[in-house]
């Protein structure tokens, strides 16, 4: 049977600056913008959230909810740093690492279970204290026989936690939890099955197949096995990225094509190292604008060939973006985007032939 760690790194931003700052700790810690913009909170200490702040709130709101806050600027170099440093110590004990983001991974340990005669709790908490001792970070940890039920686990006894679910009790533990909880039940999805009197995750796991394929059309079985405690999803070490993109959103909006030129050359240069690092190509480059009255506008086009080259992505960007240049029109948002990867030796890029709306957006650079 399988063994997998799910490790998360708490309140990770805010901890690496209490971490680097010794006279933050024990304070209200706010990573983020600025609240006299457009702020957001990245991360909260655990000392704000006892006030009602949480990441993705406006910085503003946060610091009106927690006026004692310290407000950090993020420092996304070093949060890689540590991150890579902590990664590194997740495959001492396995290379069936899947990393989800900077702070969190799966760990698939099943071999030191079997073969090596090791306890999952004993191995669960030497990662903790090796994690602690080598960063001075502390990470929660849930463990179990799946991913999604070893996630939910890790979040169990936050901060500083330690959940394992053992083989036999996950229905037991999965019962009483909000349906919210499990892997695939957005809010949405949640309240629609409050509506039908189904609040825990016991209650959604008593329903027939049939009305799991009512609900929820082809995850119905994925879904189903879930609430039942039943996960065989692999631990995955790589995955192919699907796009690559930036993104920025500006302090103030901007009406001037001038200044929005300026911007858009930085992200298309940015996407264009990103795909030169992973040595991918795409055929498919996307603009994505917010206006200043917060509506979101996705614009595509594809290339007759598949291009990684800052030149070709900022034109063919540009020529998006220039359709939607209307007079009065200001812009508090901006970001490219390149997908429908190519794996193999292309030739240049030629002009673009097809342009589709989209719906949906891009995020900060990343491969997704």
């Amino acid at each position: 049977m399988s063994q997998i760690i799910h490790a998360d790194l708490d309140a990770f931003y805010a901890a690496v600056e209490q971490l680097d700052n010794p006279q933050l700790c024990g304070l209200p810690v706010l990573v983020g913008g600025s609240p006299r913009s457009r702020g957001v909170v990245a991360t909260a200490s655990y000392e704000a959230r006892a006030y009602g702040v949480h990441s993705a709130l406006p910085m503003s709101t946060a610091v009106r909810r927690c006026p004692q806050g310290i407000v950090v600027r993020p420092r996304f170099d070093r949060y890689r740093e540590m991150s890579r440093r902590v990664m590194e110590i997740f495959h001492q004990f396995t290379e069936l690492v899947e990393p989800l983001s900077l702070d969190e991974a799966y760990l698939d340990i099943s071999e030191l279970v079997e073969q090596q005669g090791r306890q999952p709790l004993g191995v669960a908490i030497d990662l903790k204290r090796r994690v602690k001792g080598e960063t001075g970070l502390v990470v929660s940890v849930g463990v179990a026989g799946g991913k999604s039920i070893a996630k939910i686990a890790s979040d169990w006894q936050k901060p500083d936690g330690l959940t394992l679910v053992a083989p036999g009790q996950e229905r037991e533990f999965l019962g009483p939890l909000p349906a919210g909880k499990l892997w695939g039940i957005g809010p949405k999805t949640a309240e629609r099955l409050r509506q039908e009197g189904i609040t825990t995750i016991g209650e959604l796991a008593e329903q027939s197949a049939e009305w799991f394929a009512r609900h929820f059309g082809k995850r119905a079985e994925s879904i189903r096995a879930k609430a039942n405690g039943r996960d065989e999803d692999p631990v995955r070490t790589e995955r192919s990225p699907k796009s690559s993109s930036a993104e920025t959103t500006f302090p103030e909006d901007i009406a001037s094509p001038e200044e929005l030129r300026r911007e858009l050359t930085a992200l298309a240069g940015s996407v264009a190292r990103h795909l030169e690092g992973k040595e991918l190509q795409g055929r498919t480059v996307t603009v994505k604008l917010r206006l200043a009255d917060f509506t979101t506008l996705n614009r595509q086009t594809t290339l007759a060939a598949p291009t990684g080259d800052a030149g070709v992505i900022l034109e063919t960007a540009w020529r998006l973006l220039q359709g939607e240049l209307t007079p009065g029109r200001s812009f508090r948002l901006l970001g490219v985007g390149v997908s429908a990867f190519w794996e193999g030796v292309a030739e240049p890029a030629g002009s673009p032939q097809l342009e589709l709306p989209l719906v949906g957006g891009l995020g900060e650079v990343r491969g997704v």
